[in-house]
């Protein structure tokens, strides 16, 4: 049973917070019930995040106030939020690998006893156990965090926010990096946390995700408030109009490139306990859909052609020519590019600006005697913000402080500058909203158009069938069957990954 009341355990009224040359937030309220689930959504740069970090006590607002529990605060940094019960989880999840799981869970708050004031491991074990025991993990406490996979380190978030007892928790993109079964858990545990009374709030770009978990939504708008509405009496349609500001006619937008001659050709790619004998070829003017469950060697394959991996065994043709990839230097030369998953691990450099970020993998075209042409640089990226829409206050901000979605842009701008003939892009519209999914949709469609042959890994089904011309669908480290686009579907591809006929 849902324990949520009328009176509201948060009420934030009229917050407003700006940076240099932002105006993040103009005068948003929001309120959130004991066991409510409210989810949070809007484009990336709506305000999303600054708003959730103003309640954690990692920003502090420039004027407005905040009501917890009936009395007015001032979250002056995040223990003073700790302490009244309020935890964010993070995207970028804030644990300690080399530690254990009931480390970690009470990390600051270790029990202790005796004179000496010694750890007491035993009640920490037991009372780590009991908490995950509550949701229903099978977790062994003294588990290195680096050895769990990261839908594993999310329910150590969880848990760590339950062993302080928390009464509201902000949980930011949870589902981004979930399988299904793993998305089913994290839902299994929400509706826990809701019959206990915790409040919930959810930040998500996954619309179809709200009608299973949400009570009431929120859309936020360029750092303002659009409108709140009880999930069940909004449509998907209505929410993204008010996300956008605009009609979205379709989602995946049509395609008509033709297709040219063999641009990659790959076969017997293997490496040992990874991939297995992995043959595939992508056409000029073709995308050709990646899909497959968490594990299954999807980016696995993509790095080891980029030279990013080693390999034990395999051929690669680029045109038609025989080359030998040995490091990601080598793939560029070919033409290949590479957009990877982990944009702000492995993509971006984020305390540099967005122009260095652009010219990143053209440096040798851009130098000169060995120094790099500033002039040139800047009027490319200039080129890059304005043909892409890259919302930015000036190419010289710090890539780490733009949304996901201008980010994920900046990395393919980078690419685009290097007039890669072969680009990979793993996860592209992961973690961004969709607006911006869709102009990466457009980007895709133009590049196809211009006869670049593009490979796309996506966790997300329906992006794969309604982008690709094939999807090539891979199981255990192997190719488990290619479907054309006409032949492709949920339950084909499902049955393929998983092996059941």
């Amino acid at each position: 049973m849902t324990l949520t009341t009328d009176a509201p355990l948060l009420d934030m009224r009229d917050i407003v917070k700006s940076y240099p040359g932002v105006q993040a937030l103009r005068g948003v309220s929001l309120d959130v019930r004991a066991g409510e689930v409210h989810a949070l959504v809007g484009e990336n740069g709506a305000g999303k995040s600054t708003l959730m970090k103003i309640l954690a006590g990692a920003e502090r607002k420039d004027g407005g106030t905040i009501r917890f529990a009936g009395e007015e605060v001032e979250l002056r940094d995040p223990l003073v939020a700790s302490r009244l019960g309020i935890t964010m989880i993070y995207q970028e999840f804030n644990l300690v690998p080399q530690l254990s799981i009931a480390e970690n869970v009470f990390l600051g708050r270790e029990p202790i006893h005796g004179p000496l004031r010694l750890l007491d491991r035993p009640r920490l074990w037991r009372e780590s156990r009991e908490i995950l025991g509550r949701l229903g993990l099978d977790l062994d406490p003294k588990a290195r965090v680096a050895e769990l996979s990261i839908a594993k380190q999310q329910m150590v978030e969880i848990a760590k926010a339950l062993s302080r007892e928390s009464r509201l928790i902000v949980m930011d993109e949870p589902s981004a990096t979930l399988s299904d079964r793993e998305l089913e858990a994290l839902f299994r545990i929400i509706a826990a946390l809701k019959s206990h009374g915790v409040a919930i709030v959810y930040i998500s770009h996954r619309l179809e995700e709200l009608d299973r978990i949400a009570d009431r939504v929120t859309v936020l708008r360029d750092g303002e408030k659009i409108g709140t509405a009880r999930v069940g009496e909004i449509s998907r349609d209505a929410i993204i109009r008010m996300m956008v500001g605009r009609e979205l006619r379709e989602e995946f937008p049509p395609r008509s490139a033709a297709l040219g001659d063999v641009a990659l050709r790959v076969r017997g790619l293997s490496r040992r306990g990874v991939l297995h004998d992995v043959s595939f070829e992508v056409r000029r003017g073709e995308v050709l859909g990646i899909a497959g469950l968490v594990g299954a060697g999807r980016t696995e394959v993509v790095r080891a052609i980029f030279g990013a991996d080693p390999i034990d065994a395999g051929e690669i043709e680029v045109f038609g020519r025989r080359v030998a990839i040995r490091k990601p230097a080598d793939a560029i030369a070919c033409g290949i590019g590479l957009a990877t998953e982990d944009r702000k691990g492995q993509g971006l450099v984020l305390g540099r600006p967005v122009r260095e970020n652009v010219s990143l993998a053209s440096l040798a075209r851009l130098s000169r005697f060995l120094f790099v042409r500033r002039r040139e640089e800047a009027r490319l990226a200039d080129g890059f913000v304005r043909d892409l829409g890259i919302k930015t206050p000036s190419i010289e901000t710090a890539v780490g402080n733009l949304s996901g979605g201008n980010q994920q842009k900046v990395v393919l701008s980078r690419w685009l500058l290097t007039e890669s003939k072969i680009l990979f892009f793993d996860e592209p519209t992961r973690g961004i909203d969709i607006g911006a999914k869709i102009e990466i949709y457009h980007l895709v469609n133009e590049l196809a158009a211009r006869g670049v042959a593009i490979v796309m890994i996506s966790s997300e089904l329906p992006e794969v069938l309604g982008m690709s011309d094939r999807v090539l669908v891979m199981r255990k480290g192997t190719v488990a069957g290619v479907l054309g686009r006409s032949d492709a579907t949920q339950e084909k591809i499902m049955r393929l990954a998983t092996g059941v006929q």
